[in-house]
């Protein structure tokens, strides 16, 4: 079986598959990137989430929370309100922490260069931790993410620790991040849209072998000189400071590629 066949029948069977999530379906506010990405022949998105607040209780044995082994007290897609927050934290019996989770979406490309050119728009709308996982079957995975989370604990052993002022101020910051998320969101949509359409109108005027050999040899030597080229417009001056802004800690990575089991 060719590598193009296989994977048309990789994404024929993740398509099928019911949506096994919490919710059962795709967030409202990813929904047109899912399907714009699932639309073209050479990406299929595995998971998503669209970013959330979420009040979580952990165990009392150490500090770490991890999800499988907690309660979820609360989870939204949307602001939150304080009082929402008040309400389930009285359900907490152990170490309650209230998070917000930014935009997480898997995809798998066709091929490398296919991730390259989703891995650039990525990284161009903001989602700066984004990276390309090569698997030994010959999967081609891309990770899109961002580094605007936020992880505050609020009780531990079912005792609240911090004042409801407090809370307030935490869901001002959690809030403003949603929001900012979901601009992200869009512009990677946009963004996303210029670049697929450069994409085809290049293979259409190029063979496809010089295509193909042109990408993957220049990709890492120009992204940062073309990276607002590669966007067309979809970057403005005010938008990229918003991002340097943001993400002042982040290293600025220009590609990531990962191993399998990294």
């Amino acid at each position: 079986m060719d590598r193009s066949a296989e994977f048309r029948r990789w994404k024929a069977q993740c398509l099928s598959k019911a949506d096994l999530s919490r919710k059962g379906s795709v967030d409202e506010d990813v929904v047109e990137l899912v399907q714009l990405l699932n639309g073209r022949e050479q990406f299929f998105t595995t998971s998503s989430c669209a970013g959330r607040i979420v009040l979580l209780d952990g165990g009392i044995n150490g500090s770490e929370v991890q999800k499988q082994n907690c309660c979820w007290l609360l989870v939204t897609h949307k602001p939150c309100v304080k009082d929402d927050v008040i309400v389930a934290l009285k359900k907490a019996n152990g170490d309650a922490i209230l998070k917000f989770e930014p935009l997480v979406l898997h995809v798998q490309c066709r091929q490398l260069q296919d991730a390259q050119i989703l891995h650039s728009v990525a990284i161009d709308s903001g989602f700066r931790n984004s990276g390309i996982t090569l698997g030994k079957r010959g999967k081609t995975m891309l990770a899109v993410r961002s580094t605007h989370g936020l992880e505050v604990p609020l009780s531990h052993k079912g005792k609240l620790m911090v004042t409801e002022e407090y809370i307030d101020f935490l869901l001002k910051i959690a809030n403003q991040k949603m929001e900012e998320n979901k601009k992200r969101i869009e512009r990677f949509y946009s963004c996303l849209q210029h670049a697929l359409e450069k994409e085809t109108i290049s293979t259409t005027s190029h063979p496809k072998g010089k295509t193909k050999e042109k990408n993957n040899s220049s990709y890492t030597r120009k992204k940062k000189r073309n990276s607002e080229k590669a966007c067309g417009k979809c970057i403005t001056e005010e938008n990229d400071k918003e991002l340097e802004t943001d993400d002042r800690d982040d290293p600025g990575v220009s590609v990531t590629i990962f191993p399998e089991g990294y």
